[in-house]
This record gives C-alpha cells, structure tokens and sequence, in this order.
C-alpha cells in the first residue's frame, strides 16, 4: 500500500512537473516555428500570393502553373504576332520580340528552382533557416532577423520592380502609339476602329501584366537568396560575440566550434540550393546579353528609345538581379573569412591573459615564501605542493593554448562561405568573372568594327 502510495505521488509529481513545462511551448521561440499569416514573413507570404506562387494547396498549385504558362510563353507569343509595323525594316517588332526570349527564360528558371524548393522543404521558414535555426540563435539575432526580412524585401524587390516597372510603362505607351495591334490568326476584314481600339488596350494590359509576373518571378527568387545570405551574415555577427564573451577557455572553445559547424552546415546547403540557379542565369545571361549586343551592332536600323527599349529594361532587370545574388554571396563569403581574423585575435589574447595570470602567480608563491623563510613556519610539504600547484597551472595554460590553437587551425581551413563546385563566390572570383565578361564584350565589338 505504501508503495503504491508513493508511486502515486511520484506520477502526480511528474504530471504536475509536466503541467508546468506545457507553458514553454507558448513562448516566443517556438512560437517563431510555425508558418502562419501572423509572422515575420507576412510580406513574403502575401506577395507570392498576389504573384500566383503560393503552393500551400492542390487548388493554389494548379493556379500557378497555369498562370505560369499562360504570362511566361502564351501570352508573350500572342503579343508578338499581334503587333505589326509598315516600316520596311520592322526593327520595332524584331527587338520586341528578341527581349520576350531572356525575360521568358529566367522567369522559367527561377519557377522551377522555386517550385523545387518549395516541393523538397516544404515552406518558406525551412528554407531560410529560421524553423530548426532561430532557437539556437543568440538574442541579437532573433531580434535583427525580423527587421532584416522586412528591409531586404522592401529595398532589394521594391528598389529594382519599381523603377524599372516605370521604364517599362513609359516604353509601351510609346511603342504601341507607333504601332498597330491585330488580332492573331484572323483576317483584317473583320477589323473596325472600334475592335482596333479595344484590342490594342487588351494587348497593351496582357503585355504589362506578362512582363510584371516574368520579372516579379525571377527577382523573388534572387530576394530570396539574398534574404538567406543576409539572415546567415547576422549569425555570423552572433558568432563573432561569441569570442568577446569571458568564459572557461576549454568549454567555450567547444561552444564555438558547434556554433560555426552549424552555420557551415547551413551554407553548404545553401550553396548546394542555389548553386543551380546561380549557373543557369550566368549561362542565361551571358548568352542574351553577348546575342543582343552582336544584333543590335550588326542592325542598320535607327537605334532610339521605342526601338531598343525592350532590350534595356530586360538587360537593367537581368544584371540588377544577378548583381544582387552576386554581392549577397560576396558579403556572407568575407564574413565568413572575417572569421579566422577575429579567431586570432581571441587566441592572442587569451594567451596573454593566461601568461599574466601565471607569471602572477608564481609571484604570490614566491612572496609567500620569502615571508615565512624560517623552518618553525615552513611545513614540510609546502614546497612540494607549490611546486605541483604551478605544474598543473602550467599544464592547464598549454592545454587550453592548444585548443584554442586548434579552432583557429579549423576556422582557418573552414572558411568558405557560398561555394559553387568549391570555389567560393568572393571579390576574386567576381573580378574574374567581370574580366572574362568584357573580353568577351570587347572582342565583338572588335569583330563588329572590322565587319562594319
């Protein structure tokens, strides 16, 4: 009976001890690990839903690959036989057309590395990190990461859509005030100044509408990878709070290398997630970039603002894209070198404060046994014991100097940031880069001159 007693009291413990860790699943952190309308990424949330890319539903998913397929190759090709020129040289409609072909293209590479995302993680939270990441985190980062997402969303989308969005208006009006509009696969008897009208204002809408859900596409994308590389800059600035904490030099150590393991993990999966994208809008870019430089060089027609505009609101929103990405993997990458600086500096540091403390201890021992120097005061085993004190002092130092000489050695041979095929996107191989893209700028224009 006792027994039973106490074993019924030990359960109404536990359940009470239970009771009173239930409230710990209502806090903020966890809190932070589910995906609701009421988070952080509200705005992210919304703006794929206005852009037709929410797949939390079967209903959603079927709307955005229809979409997808109706703005990115039904309708750019409806619009392309629509409009018609009687100018002999049609270089209006030709450079029109030749602009549909790289914004189609990286709107569909963005789509399908969007939807792969989407299909393999499951959810936005996953893929930047912040499900299985933010509990871990320090208390600076959960409270920057919020104000991060909401300034990298409205400075990066906002700062190139908008502008951009105000080019490409300006250019449709003058274009279409130049042009005429058809219908498709009809003949010109069915035409009357009243259907010319309404279908030129259904083709100029279809056109806007196309070219926003193309470009809008492809910059959430590059948002998005550059949100991730921001959001992994922060816990790279938790991490370098870390060496300015004043703690046991062994313990501590450990602390910091599972820190920097885990976000070394994080950008590995990162670089292992964008690493495709980042090569197929290089590729895409290039080629469309280098093509529309040798076309329009080699065009005898006039070159002005509704000829060539197509091709400098594409080429504006391509580059600033990919620049973005481009910078967003530059910074984490020197944060990430940063690292093994700010690692060396700790070390040297703590070996100088761990050499203070040893020297002054030894002063303490030797004072202590000046002062007491007569036998009737000297134990028999004090010199003994002194002596083994500062053995084991010393051992401690020399240890603890080993393995903060083995972090730095770790850090030093870890510290790459985003990699693609194991070479790190830095300033060096952005100037690589660069240097290839204008010899080969440089070397059609040559060609260009020499066949002119």
């Amino acid at each position: 009976m006792e027994t039973n007693a106490a074993s019924a009291s030990d359960a109404e413990r536990g359940g009470d001890h239970q009771t009173a860790r239930v409230p710990l699943l209502l806090s903020r952190a966890y809190a932070r690990c589910k995906s609701t309308m009421n988070d952080e990424l509200k705005s992210f949330r919304v703006c794929l839903k206005c852009c037709l890319l929410d797949h939390s539903s079967l209903h959603s998913i079927v709307l955005s690959f229809s979409a997808f397929f109706l703005f990115t190759f039904i309708v750019p090709l409806a619009t392309s036989l629509s409009i018609i020129t009687n100018t002999t040289p049609s270089s209006v409609v030709s450079f029109h057309r030749l602009a549909q072909l790289p914004t189609s293209g990286l709107a569909t590479i963005a789509f399908i590395i969007f939807t792969a995302f989407i299909c393999r993680h499951g959810g936005l939270r996953r893929l930047l990190f912040l499900d299985d990441g933010m509990q871990r985190d320090t208390s600076l980062v959960r409270r920057r990461y919020a104000i991060e997402i909401n300034r990298t969303f409205r400075r990066h989308l906002a700062l190139i859509l908008l502008p951009s969005f105000s080019l490409e208006l300006a250019h449709k009006i003058v274009l279409f005030s130049s042009v005429h509009v058809r219908m498709p696969f009809f003949t010109d008897a069915l035409h009357n100044i009243n259907y010319d009208v309404s279908w030129r204002a259904v083709v100029f809408l279809l056109v806007l509408a196309s070219w926003i859900y193309r470009t809008t596409v492809f910059l959430l994308v590059c948002v998005l990878f550059r949100l991730t590389c921001e959001l992994q800059i922060l816990r790279f600035e938790g991490l370098y709070e870390m060496f300015k904490v004043d703690r046991s030099e062994v313990e501590w150590a450990e602390v910091i290398f599972k820190e920097h393991g885990r976000i070394k993990m994080q950008l590995l999966e990162t670089s292992h997630r964008y690493r495709a994208f980042l090569i197929a809008c290089m590729v895409a870019i290039t080629v469309s970039q280098l093509g529309t430089l040798i076309l329009v060089l080699s065009s005898k027609a006039r070159k002005d603002f509704c000829n060539t505009g197509d091709l400098l609101v594409c080429s504006v929103v391509q580059l600033s894209g990919f620049i973005m990405c481009l910078f967003g993997a530059a910074r984490i990458t020197h944060r990430a070198q940063r690292v093994v600086s700010i690692a060396s500096k700790w070390h040297i540091h703590m070996s100088c404060l761990s050499k203070c403390k040893h020297v002054s201890d030894s002063t303490e021992e030797d004072g202590y046994t000046s002062d007491y120097d007569h036998p009737a005061y000297q134990p028999a085993q004090h010199g003994s014991k002194a002596s083994n004190n500062m053995q084991l002092s010393s051992m401690e130092v020399t240890a603890a100097s080993s393995i903060r000489q083995a972090l730095v050695t770790y850090l030093h041979y870890n510290s790459g940031g985003i990699t693609i095929f194991g070479f790190a996107l830095d300033r060096g191989l952005l100037h690589t880069m660069f240097a290839f893209e204008m010899t080969l700028v440089l070397w059609i224009l040559s060609k260009v001159v020499v066949l002119s």
